[in-house]
């Protein structure tokens, strides 16, 4: 049935005062003297407030500003005259995410946001469903599979170390530029494929072997980017008017661009998700020998997540909503594929990029991996080795310190509640502050970034890339600061009940392919002195000029051996 502009512009125009109606009164009602009382910036309009100034591709700068003008607690003015409190004190991160973390849930955007991209898996759950999920994911990111696994990851590897080889030996010159997020990105998808899902994406031979996947994931956040104001603001509100295929017909027939290619992106995923799935039920609908001969044998997540729902009973399925029912795996491996894909290939041509422009500490780096692989007759490492390794293992830590890939992480009050804090600050009515009482729906933003950087806990170079920092003992005041990361005093992977499930397979896929690229290739910046940016999207991305589709150009060119010392 048609959908006229009038039904149209009523579905858009009244949602927007109902909920600018509503926010105006309860910031009005639920306004907190403690919060008020926190220092914090202008905001340039009643109807953003600073939110434009916190979540956009060019932030950087407003959010170091936020640092260094108010400290680690600042009052933001949220949209509509609401205010939000904006933090990296140690004590509050650990109330929010870890101690009170069922009082600060995800926010309503957030959550309703996933849904509608992902379904209802990790992402877009909260509470029991959200534990429930976890608990079944949780074999496939432990320590025994992960070293099952190593074998695998450094299989990719070596396609992808022969694949860039390939490009090299073609001719002159001995030097070429490549773009090595599209390579990142590739290789990620293919790691998470075969020991996530045990399927193949890529068989990574050359540019024209890419699979349309690893594209449209690196489209996915900077889009949702531009679209997130609407996102928390305005979705949560209107996302339960009339039925699917109403809203549906909304989307199609708004003039646009984000939002269309937001749902081509959506569509395609779920998809691929259906044939991945479709794929593991027929081997498991046959026998243990059609298992075996599929990638992963039966031993990746999806294949687990099927057993066990084939071994669940009708009460416990229709008790959970049929939490691990096809329905859900499928979210599930939705989710999954963007989530280890999109963060850890950031992080790997951040790393990479890095490297280019610090050829000391590539060099460094090469001559300990060169070293260990002589140590180990010319062998791939084992899981063990492999996190033996001191300065590897430094340079990554430091350059998901300096560089987490995502910035900050939103939660909303589902109460009224107080959050200590571990850095004391001073009022606007000049009294000094160790708490602050929180009203109920106020939302809370924890800068990831700034929390990582703090130099009041690493010290002044805190905003230096120095992998040197890990080879000798932290700082004490880091220590005594107690940062409820689940990794290295670090907030690159939050903590609590909702903290990156995944991040001990980061680094491990971190681990993998830089040690085999390092070896082989030295790496530089692009010869062409292109202007590189990286935008703080949900996942940070890199960007060539005022090009906003996503890549990171760099020099690659075989190593001479004989030039490299042995490491000391």
């Amino acid at each position: 049935m048609a959908v006229n502009s009038s039904v149209i512009q009523l579905a858009i125009f009244i949602p927007l005062v109902v909920v600018a109606l509503w926010r105006f009164l309860h910031g009005k009602t639920g306004a907190s003297l403690g919060l008020n009382n926190i220092p914090g910036p202008p905001y340039p309009s009643w109807f953003k407030g600073n939110f434009q100034q916190v979540f956009n591709p060019n932030a950087w700068k407003f959010h170091e500003y936020l640092a260094k003008k108010y400290g680690s607690s600042v009052r933001l003015h949220g949209p509509y005259g609401t205010n939000t409190l904006y933090t990296f004190d140690s004590k509050a991160m650990h109330t929010v995410l870890v101690k009170d973390q069922d009082v600060f849930e995800e926010d309503d955007g957030f959550i309703k946001g996933n849904l509608l991209i992902f379904g209802d898996g990790l992402l877009g759950t909260l509470g029991h469903r959200h534990r429930k999920q976890r608990k079944m994911l949780q074999p496939v990111f432990s320590a025994a599979h992960m070293k099952e696994m190593v074998p695998s990851f450094f299989e990719v590897s070596h396609k992808l170390e022969n694949a860039l080889k390939n490009q090299l030996l073609n001719g002159l010159p001995t030097t070429k530029e490549v773009d090595i997020l599209s390579w990142m990105g590739r290789t990620a998808l293919e790691l998470m494929g075969q020991a996530g899902l045990g399927y193949s994406f890529d068989p990574l031979t050359d540019e024209d072997s890419a699979h349309p996947y690893s594209k449209v994931i690196k489209e996915l956040l900077p889009t949702l980017t531009r679209l997130q104001f609407w996102q928390f603001n305005v979705l949560p509100y209107v996302s339960w008017i009339g039925t699917p295929a109403f809203r549906r017909s909304i989307v199609n027939r708004l003039p646009w661009k984000d939002l269309h290619h937001l749902r081509d992106m959506v569509d395609y995923m779920y998809r691929i998700a259906q044939v991945i799935y479709e794929s593991k039920k027929r081997a498991l609908e046959k026998d243990d020998q059609a298992i075996a001969l599929q990638i992963g044998r039966g031993k990746d997540l999806i294949s687990i997540l099927m057993k066990e729902n084939m071994k669940a009973s009708e009460e416990d399925r229709l008790e959970d909503t049929e939490v691990i029912s096809q329905k859900v795996q499928l979210k599930i491996c939705s989710t999954l594929i963007f989530a280890a894909m999109d963060t850890t290939s950031s992080a790997m041509a951040r790393l990479l990029h890095l490297l280019a422009q610090h050829p000391d500490a590539q060099g460094k780096l090469r001559q300990e991996l060169i070293e260990a692989r002589r140590q180990n007759d010319g062998h791939d490492f084992s899981y063990e080795e492999l996190i033996a390794l001191p300065y590897l293992d430094a340079v990554c830590r430091e350059t998901l310190r300096l560089y987490s890939p995502a910035s900050v992480v939103t939660r909303r009050a589902r109460q009224d509640t107080v959050i200590p804090l571990h850095q004391p600050i001073t009022g606007l009515d000049g009294t000094e502050m160790h708490e602050v009482a929180i009203p109920k729906n106020t939302s809370v933003i924890v800068s990831i970034s700034n929390a990582n950087r703090n130099s009041d806990l690493w010290g002044e170079d805190a905003d230096e890339w120095k992998p040197e920092r890990w080879l000798s003992p932290l700082p004490k005041a880091l220590v005594d600061a107690r940062i409820p990361g689940v990794y290295s005093h670090l907030m690159t992977f939050i903590g609590g009940g909702r903290s990156c499930i995944g991040f001990k397979f980061s680094q491990l896929e971190m681990k993998v392919v830089i040690s085999t690229l390092v070896e082989k290739f030295q790496f530089s910046p692009s010869a062409k002195d292109l202007e590189i940016f990286w935008q703080m999207n949900g996942v940070t991305a890199p960007v060539v000029g005022k090009d906003i589709h996503p890549q990171l150009p760099i020099g690659i060119s075989l190593v001479d051996r004989n030039s490299v010392t042995s490491f000391e």
